[in-house]
């Protein structure tokens, strides 16, 4: 008997093991360069599912936000490690969450909690050029591309989902595309028409 129970457990592992689907995007602009730094999330359809609020950390190093853009569940808790041997400020004018963290240096500010999603956008009142985005998802799968523009998603039940993909230097809004995974791996790929980005005091490839 209980071999016949272990023998019964392992199926249902390996069953349940075959389920999990696995989906490679990777994105590009309308030229073909890989982009770097977009967010894509997956929502499952017609069924309930959130994540769970996180902790993220926005350093400020050599006078730029690293990493340029974070992804974040709706709740999580961000916060602003200032890195630099000078005082900076985090402020943000968007909607989805307006806050100010007046000058400062070191780890004294308190973290800040995005609540509601959409994209936030950050600055420091004293350098123009210091610009990040968060974007606040309530999808329970997300991820940010490498600088070879892949995201790779795994785990995901298979079935109908949403897809959105967001990159903040995109001339067009966030994409959005009806997705059906099955059990086996599938590997998609999304173009988006990149604006030209302004000269800054540094480089957002972090």
């Amino acid at each position: 008997m209980p071999m016949k129970v272990t023998l019964l457990c392992l199926l249902l592992l390996i069953g349940g093991a075959a389920q999990a689907a696995e989906l490679s995007l990777a994105v590009s602009n309308a030229s073909g360069a890989a982009l770097e730094n977009a967010v894509a999330t997956l929502t499952p359809v017609g069924r309930a599912s959130s994540p769970k609020p996180a902790k993220a950390v926005i350093d400020q190093i050599n006078k730029e936000f690293v990493p340029y853009v974070s992804v974040v569940p709706v709740g999580s808790a961000v916060s602003f490690p200032n890195q630099d041997n000078i005082r900076h400020s985090v402020y943000s004018f968007s909607p989805a969450k307006k806050f100010e963290l007046k000058l400062y240096s070191g780890t004294q500010a308190e973290p800040v909690v995005f609540d509601k999603a959409g994209v936030v956008a950050l600055g420091c009142n004293i350098h123009d050029w210091m610009i990040a985005y968060v974007y606040v998802t309530e999808a329970p799968f997300y991820g940010r591309s490498d600088a070879r523009g892949n995201i790779a998603f795994s785990g995901i039940e298979p079935g109908e989902y949403e897809l959105r993909v967001w990159h903040p230097d995109s001339a067009a809004p966030e994409v959005v595309r009806p997705l059906r995974l099955g059990n086996e791996a599938q590997r998609l790929s999304q173009s988006l028409p990149a604006k030209a980005r302004a000269a800054a005091g540094g480089s957002h490839s972090h």
